[in-house]
């Protein structure tokens, strides 16, 4: 069973920055794209950033030059180091898990969903 830790989130100000990580428990067999989305209130689910096993990062347009994503491979863990702030960030985060064989910013193609984690940016 495919199991998620996810933290991170919280409440920050415009401008302000917060890391999120969640570690994969119970992936076995193909290696795997980690990544994030988010969703906010009454829009759909957006492709945030996603990374490799060879730790090569893709990042949606909303967050590009402002978002890093990692992977430590030995910790099943991928983070979200999330700087400059908007308001527009605000939703909740979701970590994700998809063979690496797929498009990873095509939700259908996730294969695992973490709980998610809730980031509120104030103006």
């Amino acid at each position: 069973q495919v199991q998620f830790v996810e933290s991170g989130g919280g409440l920050v100000q415009t401008g302000g920055s917060l890391r999120l990580s969640c570690e994969v428990s119970g992936l076995t067999g193909n290696t795997y794209k980690m990544g994030w989305y988010r969703q906010a209130p009454g829009k759909e689910r957006e492709f945030v950033a996603v990374i490799t096993q060879s730790q090569f990062p893709w990042y949606g347009n909303s967050v590009k030059g402002r978002f890093t994503i990692s992977r430590d491979n030995a910790k099943n863990t991928v983070y979200l180091q999330m700087n400059s702030l908007k308001p527009e960030d605000t939703a909740v985060y979701y970590c994700a898990v998809a063979r690496e064989s797929v498009l990873f910013a095509q939700q259908s193609s996730v294969d695992y969903w973490g709980q998610g984690t809730q980031v509120t940016v104030s103006s």
